[in-house]
């Protein structure tokens, strides 16, 4: 007779056949639901089989083995979403750390609804994946910089500890993606493998207050996976930033290297695509760039958000005289007519300047890039007015253009040049964005106000 014993069994990190492949998937998210049925992991259980003495083998368990691994009830736990790798761009791989000091040590769970008693403006409702519609029609909330960073200080204030499976009194999960979650003002809680559908993909020379860099290890999020908001860079070497993160064991704000203690080359930099610019003393900046929506948004029929903003993105850009009422979501020959003029302006002809806004054009105008309407340019040499704002397109990392040099030779000329060791030159480096921030703080402002790039009330004042 046999006698039934219990091993465990653990698959191997390197091994490509689908039994392990199915069992590490299932051992990193096959995992106990606590606290109200949230399905957060809490680390890779190791399976029971079940094998007799009289020498079954395990490696021919296969299928077996790996449907073992179920939830509490018996029926199949949570999957990662099947485009989860995007957020990575590929797998740990066998070579992985397991939760290196001082690393965040935090395997990853699914997404789940808030719970708990939401603070102001949490939202119970279950957590979903925002469409392009959504978000141009405001069901993903808008915030700014400021106050995300401002939210993410309150946790660190609270000195909120990290769990998995708690949540504190905002209704957010205290972990590190619930943590993104809460600072975003998202509708529910997140996690590693979704939070990059919340955001768009941006280079890390473009990072500012408030964007997060991400790894998520698809194959296993109990290696690695890790997730922090970017609270700015700690001088002109851009080697390493301030970085609020949650991770054990409580909520913190440190220097860190560029872009984590492990993993580095693996981060990615994302931007909440609900982030807007807050005021700069004259008025509200446009809405950061936003991702073009296709060439469906636009044309005859069209009536939504993104038409209201892409009319007064041209009336900022010179084409207030083609509106006269409006901007609004329902599309009209104004609309058109503007459109076609930024177009012209950019010295575009034919059917590149037909009126309808594709995503070079689209491109241009949320980023302020381009010439204006009526001729005045972003990126051309010196205007012979003093006081005509170039766009902010001008003064970016990687941009050098004589503009550039003029803000920094008027920087000094007001006494706001003491981050320079050299020049000022034609390259905008981190001494000119420091020098603009001090002269915006100067003029009372903060927060996103206040973020070292010049508009065109920084133009303005610096100019007078």
């Amino acid at each position: 007779m046999s006698v039934p014993v219990f091993e465990e069994f653990e698959p191997a990190a390197d091994c490509g056949c689908p039994g392990c492949a199915r069992q590490r998937r299932d051992l990193a998210l096959g995992l106990p639901v606590r606290a109200g049925g949230h399905p957060a992991a809490h680390g890779a259980r190791r399976a029971l089989v079940l094998v007799t003495a009289a020498g079954v083998v395990l490696g021919g368990a296969g299928a077996g083995a790996a449907a073992a691994l179920t939830g509490p009830g018996g029926g199949p736990v949570d999957a990662a979403p099947a485009d989860a790798a995007g957020a990575a761009g590929g797998a740990d791989g066998a070579g992985a750390v397991d939760t290196p000091w001082p690393g965040p040590g935090s395997p990853q769970g699914g997404r789940g609804p808030l719970h708990g008693a939401p603070g102001p403006g949490a939202d119970p409702a279950p957590s979903t994946v925002p469409t392009t519609t959504q978000i141009a029609t405001g069901t993903l909330r808008r915030t700014t910089r400021a106050d995300i960073i401002n939210r993410a200080k309150q946790w660190v204030t609270a000195q909120v500890p990290y769990s998995m499976d708690k949540y504190w009194s905002d209704g957010y999960r205290q972990d590190c993606s619930g943590y993104i979650s809460m600072a975003w003002n998202l509708r529910g809680n997140e996690w590693t493998g979704s939070l990059d559908r919340f955001a768009v993909r941006i280079d890390r020379t473009e990072l500012q207050p408030g964007d997060i860099l991400l790894f998520h290890n698809p194959a296993d999020p109990t290696r690695g996976s890790h997730v922090t908001i970017f609270g700015g860079w700690t001088d002109y070497t851009h080697t390493s930033y301030i970085a609020y993160e949650q991770t054990k064991p409580r909520t913190r704000k440190q220097a860190t290297p560029m872009a984590y203690w492990e993993n580095s080359d693996r981060y990615v930099a994302y931007r909440y695509l609900g982030v807007v610019s807050g005021a700069t003393g004259g008025g509200a900046q446009p809405a950061e760039a936003t991702p073009y929506p296709g060439a469906a948004a636009f044309g005859p029929g069209a009536d939504n958000a993104y038409v209201t903003r892409l009319g007064q993105l041209l009336v900022e850009r010179g084409g207030k005289k083609y509106y006269s009422r409006g901007p609004g979501p329902k599309w009209g020959e104004a609309d058109r007519r503007a459109t076609q003029a930024f177009q012209l302006a950019q010295g575009w002809k034919g059917k590149e300047a037909d009126g309808l806004p594709g995503p070079q054009t689209w491109k241009l105008l949320v980023t302020d890039g381009g010439r204006d309407i009526g001729g005045s340019s972003g990126s051309g040499g010196p205007s012979t007015n003093a006081t005509g704002f170039p766009g902010r397109g001008s003064f970016r990392p990687g941009q050098s253009n004589a503009y550039v040099e003029k803000l920094g030779k008027q920087l000094v000329k007001r006494g706001f040049g003491k981050h320079y060791l050299s020049g000022p030159g034609p390259r905008w480096t981190e001494a000119d964005r420091r020098n603009v921030e001090a002269f915006q703080r100067a003029q009372g402002w903060r927060g996103a106000a206040a973020d070292g790039y010049p508009g065109p009330e920084t133009w303005r004042r610096l100019f007078r």
